[in-house]
């Protein structure tokens, strides 16, 4: 296991997502819900690391469960959030109050947002279980536009970190989904899995590779030259996986974490592609994040009301 496991625990609080800011480090922002996210409000958590552990920066509260959260790639006291009632929200870490901006279409709840990371554009992409995606741009009040296609609802929404305006979707219809913001278009569609696929992620050193984590407890690994079957594939959850992460700093890692209370680390390239287990949540685990600065600091938060930042053995010996 890892050395020192920092916790805060946040009674009442069920964390949805966890995500390092990439401006300052240490600061992590957490997604929470009342009651599980299926009533009640939400809570966007603002956390600083110290010596000691985990401090509570700054909280926000929603009257309806937060489900994602991402931060601005151009101003590091800024965030987006969503939300249950079909909302996405702008808030700003330097004001005690909040949101600025609250962006209203979405027809049901929104379960994923993020911030585009390619120079040159600041895009958001949220995914809802109006089965729909909407692009946003925040200085804008309302959305740009909105891709149809999915035929159930969408659980993830990632842009890629090397092809300007193109995103991924991941959906309850099985389906991976690749597109573009120009031709406002689906361009490439994987039947991933047969079953709901809760999660995607892009690799960083590899633009044509991206992970699927799905309810049937697998991880396969796509390339979008040739999508006919997968690359590799990671068994070994024993539920539904809620969220994937590739390493930023390992071209061959990936983290998920799981309904079945864990967090796993692989190496895709290894013929043994588990690294290492991580069991201290007592409930879902479902945000997850790498670190952009250490390349060894992992977060995660669960329905145990309780967010952590640790250092996984298999990060911090060579490779």
């Amino acid at each position: 296991m890892s050395n020192t496991v920092r916790t805060l625990r946040v009674p009442g609080r069920h964390g949805y997502a966890a995500e390092f800011s990439p401006y300052l480090p240490g600061r992590l922002a957490c997604a929470a819900a009342q009651h599980y996210g299926i009533a009640g409000c939400g809570t966007l958590l603002i956390l600083d690391q110290n010596e000691s552990g985990l401090r509570l920066f700054r909280s926000f509260d929603w009257n309806d469960g937060l489900f994602d959260v991402t931060w601005s790639e151009n101003n590091e006291h800024i965030l987006v959030t969503c939300s249950g009632d079909g909302s996405l929200q702008l808030w700003d870490t330097a004001k005690a109050t909040g949101p600025l901006q609250v962006y209203k279409e979405h027809t049901q709840e929104v379960y994923s947002v993020d911030w585009s990371q390619t120079r040159g554009e600041q895009l958001v992409v949220s995914g809802s279980w109006d089965q729909t995606v909407k692009l946003w741009d925040p200085t804008v009040g309302k959305s740009l536009c909105t891709f149809r296609g999915h035929e159930s609802v969408i659980y993830s929404t990632i842009w890629s970190p090397h092809i300007p305006g193109c995103f991924a979707s991941a959906s309850g219809d099985q389906t991976l989904r690749i597109w573009d913001v120009k031709s406002t278009g689906v361009r490439i569609v994987v039947p991933a899995h047969q079953a709901e696929i809760l999660s995607c992620d892009w690799c960083k050193y590899n633009e044509n590779l991206l992970v699927t984590g799905a309810v049937d407890c697998s991880l396969r690994g796509w390339d979008l030259r040739n999508v006919r079957q997968p690359v590799f594939e990671l068994l070994g959850h024993t539920y539904a996986i809620r969220r994937v992460k590739f390493s930023p700093f390992h071209a061959s890692v990936l983290a998920s974490c799981s309904y079945d209370f864990t967090v796993r680390f692989w190496n895709f390239s290894k013929p043994d592609p588990l690294l290492e287990t991580v069991e201290h949540h007592t409930e879902f685990t479902c945000g997850l994040d790498l670190s952009l600065q250490s390349p060894t600091q992992v977060a995660d938060c669960a329905w145990d009301e309780t967010i952590k930042i640790y250092d996984p053995v298999c990060l911090t010996m060579p490779a």
